[in-house]
């Protein structure tokens, strides 16, 4: 049986969803990681970010983004917003430290403007949980702003 562990963060964008982890241990370059997904057709948002060796490569759409921050291009809060609109973007963004502007603006945005597209975001989760999960941990954001990892 295996042991569920809990970690309590702030609601940037409601919802609650099930989906495997999928870590970073740098920050994300929305523009460049998400730059395929939106330009070319990457149904499965696969990463192109050269520079994060721990995403680079593999698929985001449908996944539990788990990162302690955003980093980058100004853009950043459209991108998010974009492959949320395109239906390409992760099933849910986990932040260990507390979420940058930008990219609380792409999620809020995408929260009120597509009332078809689900994308919770919860930040703040502290530095235990980044330490704590690995990639293809099974994930549930449940209401409350609780991530329960196991």
């Amino acid at each position: 049986m295996s042991e569920k562990k809990s970690f309590k963060g702030r609601i940037i964008a409601k919802g609650t969803v099930q989906a495997d982890a999928l870590v970073s241990h740098g920050g994300l370059n929305t523009l460049a990681s998400f730059q395929k997904a939106l330009q070319f057709g990457d149904k499965t948002a696969t990463c192109g970010d050269q520079n994060n060796p721990d995403l680079y490569g593999k698929q985001m759409a449908g996944k539990a983004l788990c990162l302690p921050q955003t980093i980058g291009s100004t853009t950043g809060g459209l991108v998010l917003y974009c492959a949320c609109s395109m239906n390409r973007q992760p099933a849910c963004m986990l932040f260990s430290k507390p979420i940058d502007s930008l990219a609380a603006a792409g999620a809020i945005l995408a929260d009120v403007w597509l009332p078809d597209v689900s994308m919770p975001v919860i930040d703040s989760l502290g530095e235990e949980f980044l330490e704590y999960v690995k990639d293809g941990m099974k994930i549930s954001v449940l209401e409350d702003g609780v991530v329960e990892v196991e």
